[in-house]
């Protein structure tokens, strides 16, 4: 029988985890089970596993929703935003100040070589996991089809609108396949619209205010809004749109490849969300506007990148059992999480070509080693990808 909660007991338990779940989702989920089901029976392991599947199939950070779905369920939506919080706060305030530390060292012209090897690194770790995504999402000969299109139409033509078209597409194309999944029987259900008017009143009043002010800080609350509401499967999907929109994008390009690189490296050798990564990027956006824009730009867009999954979550919370039933809904997953795959190939191939084109040739050994390195210790150790990090770092301050 699941437990009465105490809140503070389990905010107390949700910022152990913040400060312990390395890995990423997959290994997140690992560490909710052990604790909150296991240890503190906070929930049935089935139920865990049911709302984590339904935040599979949102857009959004899914480990972290589905924490935040946790704290809906135990009490309402006042317990689920101290869960997002709670969770959040630790790899925020790393970024936020790696972020800081980065555009101090560019205003005083340090060189960022002792980032050398994290580069790199974070490249491989890009790459293995568009392998482990491709050997879950694979199913058919088709979604291979679509993960190759998707990857080949977001590396030529790489601007933030192409991304969500992209997703959409892949799909409706898998949505008409829709009768080899079994009938169910359906429910009647009633939709509580609030939420969804929610979220999207704030995407559009963020786009609107943000067109009309030019402002950078409601720029980049609406840029994450807007990526945070559209992108399946994980940080690393959302890699290939901020490096588009944030490096290659003329009318912004606020981050060079070495920084945005770099940043990559830090976060997987952190707990809790990669999607915090986006408090890094918000602050070099503001480093002009001094320590205090950096902080304001770090919230805004942690704020922009998280809040649509949390809304969204609200919103289906109550009618996904229902929801979950009609076959088009469950065949679209397929081509979704196939061109989700292909994303995260293209950000690999992306960020990998500045890192050998026109570099000198030991620039090219050097980085093209230290891929294959990573990938090996990856694929045929149990060498974490943060432990992989430090050591890299330690290594580019040693060659410095």
């Amino acid at each position: 029988m699941v437990q009465r909660v105490r809140y503070i007991i389990f905010l107390r338990d949700v910022f152990y985890l913040s400060v312990s779940s390395f890995g990423g989702p997959q290994a997140h989920i690992a560490h909710f089970q052990q604790l909150l089901v296991g240890q503190r029976n906070y929930l049935t392991e089935n139920e865990l596993l049911e709302l984590h599947a339904l935040c599979q199939v949102l857009p959004g950070p899914s480990s972290t929703q589905t924490l935040t779905a946790i704290g809906y369920k135990l009490g309402g939506p006042n317990l689920a935003y101290l869960t997002l919080l709670i969770w959040l706060l630790p790899s925020v305030v790393i970024m936020t100040a790696a972020g800081m530390l980065i555009a101090s060292f560019g205003d005083k012209s340090i060189s960022l070589s002792f980032t050398r090897f994290i580069q790199p690194m974070a490249v491989a770790i890009i790459a293995y996991s568009a392998y482990g995504m491709a050997q879950k999402t694979l199913v058919a000969p088709r979604s291979f089809f679509i993960m190759v299109g998707a990857a080949g139409i977001c590396f030529f033509f790489p601007t933030p609108f192409v991304f969500p078209a992209v997703l959409i597409a892949a799909g409706c194309i898998t949505a008409f396949n829709y009768k080899v999944f079994p009938k169910e029987e359906k429910k009647k259900f009633d939709i509580q619209w609030s939420n969804f008017f929610l979220w999207a009143g704030v995407l559009i009043a963020a786009a609107l205010l943000g067109a009309y002010t030019k402002a950078l800080p409601i720029r980049l609350f609406e840029n994450f809004y807007r990526n945070g509401s559209l992108i399946f499967g994980g940080g690393q999907v959302l890699t290939p749109l901020l490096y588009t929109e944030f490096v290659q994008y003329a009318p912004k390009q606020y981050l060079t490849h070495e920084e945005f690189l770099s940043g990559i490296g830090f976060v997987q050798a952190l707990p809790g969300p990669v999607f915090s990564y986006s408090a890094y990027i918000g602050a070099l956006s503001m480093r002009e506007f001094g320590p205090g824009g950096e902080i304001l730009g770090a919230l805004m867009s942690v704020a922009g990148i998280f809040l649509p999954g949390t809304f969204l979550i609200f919103f289906m919370f109550h009618i996904w059992q229902s929801l979950k039933k009609f076959r088009p809904i469950r065949a679209s997953l397929d081509g979704i999480h196939a061109a989700s795959t292909g994303l995260v190939v293209a950000a690999a191939i992306l960020l990998f070509t500045p890192l050998v084109r026109g570099q000198a040739a030991p620039s090219v050994a050097l980085n093209t080693g230290t891929v294959l390195v990573t990938l090996a210790l990856l694929s045929f150790t149990r060498v974490p990808a943060w432990a992989l990090i430090l050591g890299g770092l330690a290594a580019g301050f040693i060659f410095f």
